[in-house]
């Protein structure tokens, strides 16, 4: 670790690579996670907050295990939708660069509601995080995915958990599992 940093925080302004530009934070995938908006030209370097074809990684992970990384994500791009505009050039962590980011925000917005839609109907019937991937991301996990599925799934949960749409039970081997709340009324 080095002895010194410059902390950034949303709003602020820094030099860099010859352009100003103003940080704004994301949340979700990582914890305060910087994208960097250039004020000369329209670039973002978004890093693994924003993606041109795929979704961040929401994962949750034994460090912080009650967190909603779904909901700090959404917020996120919903916050994002109201500076982005479809002429920015967008630099991500992968994929390839792209414009067009309010309409890619509201994708993966959308994308998002629709998986949380479909985990809700799948949990008509109590399920572990583990019994959730197939439905959650509409095909089978291979063994070298498992691990970040695992992780977004619980994040998925985590966020209905909090938002009071589904309830939580620790079966007798130590494994939560989930039930879409009865309707009342």
């Amino acid at each position: 670790m080095p002895l010194g940093f410059q902390r950034l925080h949303a709003g602020a302004e820094i030099q860099a690579g010859g352009r100003c530009w103003r940080v704004h934070i994301g949340h979700g995938h990582a914890p305060e996670h910087a994208t960097l908006w250039s004020q000369d030209d329209g670039l973002i370097l978004a890093g693994d907050q924003i993606i041109s074809s795929i979704s961040s990684n929401l994962g949750v992970y034994a460090t912080e295990p009650e967190v909603d990384t779904v909901g700090d994500w959404l917020e996120s791009c919903q916050r994002f939708k109201e500076i982005a505009r479809a002429d920015h050039l967008v630099l991500s962590g992968h994929k390839l660069p792209f414009t067009g980011l309010p309409t890619r925000l509201q994708q993966l917005i959308d994308n998002h509601h629709s998986a949380l839609n479909r985990l809700r109907a799948y949990l008509i019937t109590p399920a572990s995080a583990h019994e959730v991937l197939t439905p959650l991301f509409k095909r089978a996990i291979k063994t070298s995915e498992y691990g970040l599925a695992l992780g977004e799934a619980v994040g998925h949960l985590n966020h209905l958990y909090q938002l009071e749409k589904i309830t939580r039970h620790l079966g007798p081997d130590g494994a939560y599992r989930f039930q879409t709340r009865e309707k009342s009324g």
